[in-house]
């Protein structure tokens, strides 16, 4: 249920930043999205905070121009350099912005006209540092690659921030369709370019500082999810690069902090939860290679080890997603459950890229910030994408993963000769995972 929002004349003032680098397909809309949002126009300012060096900044000119002539206060905020990518272009804006409160959206995302009515009323309460709501997605039906991103992202949402937001620990700001008191963020210490996921760092900063969060699952913001394997390769490893990066960061001070025992264990486990990828990919390794080594009798007792360890982490992603497909599926969440297997596919098939991104965060090393593509993708049918700009370089990486996977299945197929048992679990799963992602990795390369 909503907070009673404030009268009109006792609304804070927000500004609204919308990041964009590159965004030529999408940045209309969402400045569109923005200007229509419905709140009083001399309590909100748009800053519009460009990054571009393509023609995204011409399209962006004109419409913001138009804006302007109809009363709307826009701005079109622009920078010498690309210093701190988001993080620096964010904290760029806060040095110009007239807010109480600060709404971010990603260029992707379409706030609805009552988003900020309907979250303002939270911060009636002086200790809320920020409010997050919750994605949904304009084309989940896209493709069986849009389906899976769609049910992991409802998890997060609604398991996740759900749970963790119900029981007090820590949970984090997820970079877009959120709203920030400007105090909050100036007293955690400001946008930091530390990570890859400065929204990440942020949040745990703000809630250090005693900042509450609030998660509102009943608000959402349509976004559209990458339709490329190599878009969703590059997107998740950002993510656990930067996540690996703030663990490095912030888990000393988390354990040296005077907190509840629970709360610092929480937030362990969230801040390396990417660990999983390296950990997996070293235990399916080892035991193949113990499997064509050894002896049949050793053979046998990794490999029932190895069946232990993929039964319970099946269980418990089955249990997982599958409480989220019934919150989230409506009519059809019974049809959702069959994601399960592909999930599991995709996760595996990414574990490579996902391992080398680990490592970078944990060693500290620096790289650029690369977006996510976005197209404007409006409906299942809709290809329009195989000729957009903004391709990903991804032919390496596709090559990698198909020659791992028929290496993988060979050798599990070798030790299965050899000792006269089934192959490894998590052999043929990372087996068929690597094929999988490489194989339409380079399909959608082809078709392009």
């Amino acid at each position: 249920m909503d907070r009673k929002a404030p009268r009109t004349e006792q609304l804070p003032t927000v500004t609204v930043q919308l990041p964009l680098y590159n965004e030529r397909y999408v940045a209309e809309r969402v400045i569109l999205a923005a200007a229509a949002l419905d709140y009083p126009q001399d309590r909100l300012e748009i800053q519009v905070l460009d990054d571009s060096t393509d023609d995204t900044t011409h399209r962006v000119a004109r419409v913001v121009r138009r804006l302007r002539a109809h009363g709307v206060d826009i701005k079109h905020l622009r920078r010498e350099s690309r210093t701190g990518f988001k993080a620096g272009a964010l904290a760029h804006g806060l040095s110009q912005a007239n807010g109480e409160l600060i709404a971010i959206f990603d260029a992707d995302f379409i706030p609805q006209p009552d988003f900020l009515k309907r979250v303002v009323g939270e911060f009636v309460d002086p200790s809320v540092g920020m409010v997050q709501a919750r994605w949904s997605h304009i084309n989940e039906r896209h493709s069986l690659l849009t389906r899976v991103q769609a049910l992991q992202l409802d998890a997060h949402f609604t398991v996740e921030h759900g749970v963790r937001a119900a029981t007090g620990l820590f949970f984090n700001f997820n970079g877009t369709a959120g709203v920030w008191r400007l105090l909050a963020i100036e007293d955690a210490g400001g946008w930091r370019a530390d990570t890859l996921t400065e929204d990440l760092d942020l949040s745990y900063r703000a809630q250090l500082r005693g900042w509450r969060f609030v998660y509102r699952d009943d608000v959402t913001a349509p976004a559209e999810l990458p339709v490329e394997v190599a878009a969703y390769r590059q997107q998740q490893q950002r993510w656990a690069q930067g996540g690996a990066a703030a663990a490095r960061l912030l888990l000393p001070r988390i354990l040296r902090a005077t907190l509840p025992r629970r709360v610092k264990w929480e937030a362990v486990w969230h801040l390396t939860s990417h660990f999983a990828y390296p950990l997996l990919l070293l235990v399916t390794i080892a035991g193949l290679a113990v499997g064509l080594l050894a002896e049949t009798d050793a053979v046998r007792w990794v490999l029932a080890a190895d069946g232990v360890l993929l039964t319970f982490a099946m269980l418990s992603l089955g249990y997982f997603y599958g409480v989220t497909a019934q919150a989230r599926g409506g009519e059809s969440w019974r049809r959702r459950l069959f994601l399960i297997p592909a999930i599991m596919i995709i996760g595996a098939g990414i574990a490579f890229e996902q391992t080398a991104a680990v490592a970078r965060g944990v060693t500290g090393r620096r790289t650029p910030f690369r977006r996510t593509p976005k197209y404007r993708i409006a409906h299942a049918t809709d290809r329009s994408w195989r000729t957009a700009a903004y391709r990903i370089p991804s032919v390496g990486p596709a090559l990698l993963e198909c020659a791992a996977g028929a290496a993988l299945l060979t050798a599990g197929v070798m030790e299965a000769l050899r000792s006269n048992v089934l192959p490894s679990a998590l052999v043929l799963l990372f087996g068929v995972g690597f094929l999988c992602v490489g194989g339409v990795s380079l399909l959608q390369l082809i078709r392009r």
